[in-house]
């Protein structure tokens, strides 16, 4: 979109609201960069400001590479879109509504197919102790079976009972799915999931006997992990900051 296009889209919308559109079309270029996109398909939502009933997600049918500021689709809980030229993911719809409702201390949502992450959903050990990466997120982590989201409201209720006070979510045999109360937050569990699975994956691939920390270590590691997203550490921000420097430099368009 030309900046004149963004400027028209950034006028229907508060200033609050903006920014976090520019936060949000960030994360799925991220996605991009970090290589966890499928296709078309995962989705990324976050909470519009000042309203507890409606998110702003990705056009269906649009690459991630795609994804701007003001092409970002804003639909409420009902299925309604109040503002977006496009359709939505109905399978998104009922994930992302589904944290968002049962969450209202939370903003953002990240879901994702990527091959590590199905890989240790698919797992019945789930994610192993093996680094300090997994043993950071132990705390923070749940697993929810799977389900059909689309067809189901059965299964969106149960999403919303199994997500409870954690943050981080395995989807068994799907992916994974992250929340925070900012695109930061979520983004850093996911990136840090993310890591932990691909290490998982490749240490059970060499089959070869592997050590894991003492359990007075990963104790310690799960208490710092939840301390730390407790209290809103402020390296969570740094890192995203440093991620959106990254995208910056590499193609600024998602600001459109």
């Amino acid at each position: 979109m030309s900046s004149s296009g963004a400027q028209i889209a950034a006028a229907r919308c508060s200033k609050e609201e903006w920014e976090l559109r520019v936060q949000l079309a960030a994360c799925y270029r991220a996605f991009v960069h970090y290589g966890w996109t499928d296709s078309i398909f995962t989705h990324l939502s976050a909470r519009v400001p000042g309203q507890t009933d409606q998110y702003l997600i990705n056009p269906y049918g649009l690459m991630f590479h795609e994804i701007c500021a003001s092409n970002l689709i804003k639909v409420d809980f009902d299925g309604n879109v109040i503002d977006g030229d496009y359709p939505f993911n109905e399978a998104g719809h009922a994930i992302h509504s589904a944290m968002l409702m049962a969450r209202p201390d939370v903003n953002v949502a990240l879901h994702s197919h990527t091959r590590a992450g199905m890989a240790v959903s698919c797992m019945d050990c789930g994610l192993l102790p093996l680094t300090q990466q997994s043993n950071e997120i132990r705390d923070l982590l749940v697993y929810h079976d799977y389900g059909i989201a689309r067809t189901d409201g059965e299964e969106c209720r149960r999403l919303g009972a199994d997500i409870a006070d954690k943050w981080i979510m395995i989807m068994r045999n799907h992916g994974l799915l992250t929340v925070g109360r900012s695109v930061a937050e979520a983004f850093y569990y996911l990136y840090t999931v993310e890591n932990a699975c691909k290490v998982q994956v490749d240490v059970l691939a060499c089959q070869q006997g592997y050590v894991t920390p003492d359990p007075a270590v990963v104790d310690e590691q799960a208490y710092q992990g939840a301390l730390s997203c407790s209290e809103s550490d402020d390296y969570i921000q740094l890192a995203w900051d440093a991620v959106v420097r990254l995208l910056d430099s590499k193609d600024p368009s998602y600001r459109d």
